[in-house]
């Protein structure tokens, strides 16, 4: 797992990872990343920790730069899982989560309602209702991996 360690949804995340892993029964590395350099160094010491695969921690950080993380996935030749359609676009591996254009809508919103005199304490939580989960063939076949076709099935897009 990288994360950006500045980032105000690490510790969340890095939690429910470990969770997740530990149900598994796998192992779980948590990677810190927060400048240009460290996402290199990050991607280097995955491959040297010799791990099955990379899940990127939300941040705005990160979300900048899925071009970046998208090359580094194929450099490195590391599946990568990032939380949008966009990393996969730009290269990624897979991508699963809301929409980015979704969550920069809503946040649109909440600062017109703001603007207009609302109180933010009084604004509800939203949470996104619908998950895409993309998948960049090319990448996969660069990666040389097979992806099963009952996967490709259940997948909202496949990127050829």
């Amino acid at each position: 797992l990288i994360v950006n360690p500045a980032g105000p949804n690490t510790p969340a995340t890095t939690e429910s990872t470990r969770v997740a892993i530990r149900a598994l029964g796998l192992e779980l590395h948590v990677i810190a990343a927060r400048t240009e350099r460290e996402l290199d160094d990050a991607f280097a010491e995955a491959e040297d920790l010799r791990v099955a695969g990379i899940a990127i921690g939300t941040d705005p950080f990160f979300n900048a730069r899925s071009d970046r993380l998208a090359a580094l996935t194929l450099r490195h030749k590391l599946p990568t899982i990032y939380q949008y359609r966009e990393f996969t676009a730009a290269g990624g591996l897979i991508g699963y989560g809301g929409s980015i254009r979704g969550s920069y809508r809503t946040a649109g919103v909440y600062a017109g309602r703001i603007l207009k005199g609302e109180k933010p304490a009084d604004l509800p939580v939203l949470q996104p209702t619908k998950f895409e989960f993309v998948i960049n063939l090319k990448t996969a076949k660069a990666l040389g991996l097979d992806v099963p076709p009952g996967v490709l099935a259940i997948a909202d897009e496949v990127i050829e």
